[in-house]
């Protein structure tokens, strides 16, 4: 189980600017969140990571932005209208309503009255496209990104020129009407997904189901969550989707228990066939070597954006007493952190701010980073540690003669003085990965500093 209980870190989002409650001055929207100052900073970079790890770092796999609204006949095909649908039930005194699965037995589990016999939900959003709202004129709010891939395969396929296997990336918003929503932003209405479907000849689709469930796990762990905390599960063949030959979930240990963070599907041939049989197109591949034409197979890595954002979150969050006092500290990787470097002058006095400005505007090309100049340096500390800050940056008086800082180590709360004219170097070395004690020229540890 996580250490941290999920009101600690919803309380910590909304102290530190990470997320807040959507339209909160109107008493909220349910299911819907805003990302603050540094949430959206977090969450890009889980987006980029994921993107430098699906599609950059691999010559297999290439990218793409759907439309969000789609002819609605997608899906049809897709099998959305007729099975995209969860249980519900009401309550016959209060009048609330929950996901039959999610409720034990025939009473509710606000007020303990009746509940009323299931019946099925679809969980698309619709809405109407153009000026009159009748029946043809019906859209629906993807509540997937996958769709919008499958129905520009014929287009990457020739356009990229690419022979199988190939990947199509794709990041964006999704919209599904959860009947019901909880625990903070791990369910709501209105989420970003991180999928890939990546398109191989029938037969080698186990070889590459195999060697994606290794990489999507894999990701998690390099990106810093411990690997205690993460398992795969897999599905069994009655919870097994409609269109599924095979899948697992990535789980994470949340604050609820183990949940999904991703799946991982092997699809086989159905949403291409699917397309093709709606749209009258051929959406089969000929492999020239064997003069074979088949229908690809898919695996597909889904990820949601929001869940990971939670996941790294807990997972960075810390406690520990420091000098007979509590630090709370992030420690999210790196490349996850909204704020890569703090510049902090010692005070605000008027010899150090004009050359800790000028330090701040030396790297701020280089890297996210704060100047923060308010109250104690050993409160601003604690606030960077709270935000996850891999390094702080401080300008003392004694920079004015040797023209060094020094560069404070968030997790070990190490020091360690440079010349400013090496800060940027290292900095960069030290954000990729170098060991925090190795140094440049000139360079040299602070012994004692432990704040």
């Amino acid at each position: 189980m996580s250490s941290v209980d999920m009101d600690t870190i919803v309380s910590l989002c909304k102290r530190r600017g990470f997320i807040f409650q959507s339209s909160e001055i109107y008493g909220g929207a349910g299911g819907c969140w805003d990302y603050g100052p540094l949430g959206v900073e977090l969450k890009r970079n889980v987006k980029e990571a994921w993107w430098k790890a699906m599609v950059h770092d691999r010559d297999d796999v290439v990218g793409i932005d759907a439309a969000i609204l789609m002819n609605p006949q997608v899906w049809v095909a897709s099998g959305h209208v007729q099975q995209f649908s969860d249980p519900l039930v009401d309550c016959k005194a209060c009048k609330n309503r929950f996901r039959a699965d999610h409720v034990k037995g025939n009473k509710c589990p606000d007020c303990g009255g009746e509940l009323t016999e299931p019946r099925m939900f679809n969980l698309m959003f619709k809405t109407f496209m153009g000026p009159v709202e009748n029946d043809a004129a019906v859209v629906y709010l993807r509540p997937e990104t996958a769709q919008g891939i499958f129905v520009n395969f014929q287009n990457v396929m020739s356009t990229t020129r690419r022979k199988l296997p190939l990947g199509i990336a794709q990041v964006g918003k999704s919209f599904r009407n959860e009947i019901t929503t909880g625990n903070f932003i791990f369910r709501s209405r209105e989420f970003e997904q991180m999928e890939m479907e990546y398109f191989v000849k029938p037969g080698t689709d186990e070889h590459w189901f195999q060697h994606w469930l290794e990489q999507r796990f894999n990701w998690y762990v390099n990106l810093g969550i411990r690997k205690e905390n993460l398992r795969l599960r897999q599905h069994e063949k009655e919870e097994l989707a409609h269109y599924a030959k095979g899948c697992y979930d990535v789980e994470y240990l949340f604050p609820m228990g183990w949940s999904e963070l991703e799946g991982i599907a092997n699809r086989a041939d159905y949403d291409l066939t699917q397309h093709a049989k709606y749209s009258g197109k051929d959406l089969s591949v000929f492999e020239e070597e064997t003069k074979e034409r088949f229908v690809p197979y898919v695996i597909e890595p889904s990820a949601g954006v929001d869940r990971s954002v939670l996941a790294f979150l807990l997972d960075s969050y810390h406690e520990e007493m420091v000098e007979k006092e509590k630090r709370v500290v992030l420690r999210l990787h790196p490349a996850l952190a909204p704020i890569k470097v703090a510049v902090l002058p010692l005070s605000r006095n008027e010899k150090l701010v004009p050359m800790a400005t000028e330090v701040h505007a030396s790297i701020r090309g280089c890297f996210v980073t704060q100047y923060d100049d308010s109250q104690s340096i050993g409160r601003r500390y604690r606030r960077q540690d709270e935000i996850g800050t891999p390094f702080c940056v401080t300008i003392d008086f004694q920079s004015l003669e040797d023209k060094q800082v020094t560069i404070r180590d968030r997790d070990s709360l190490q020091q360690i003085r440079v010349p400013i004219e090496t800060l940027k170097t290292t900095l960069a070395a030290k954000l990729a990965g170098e060991a925090f004690d190795v140094l440049p020229p000139g360079g040299s540890v602070v012994t004692g500093a432990k704040n």
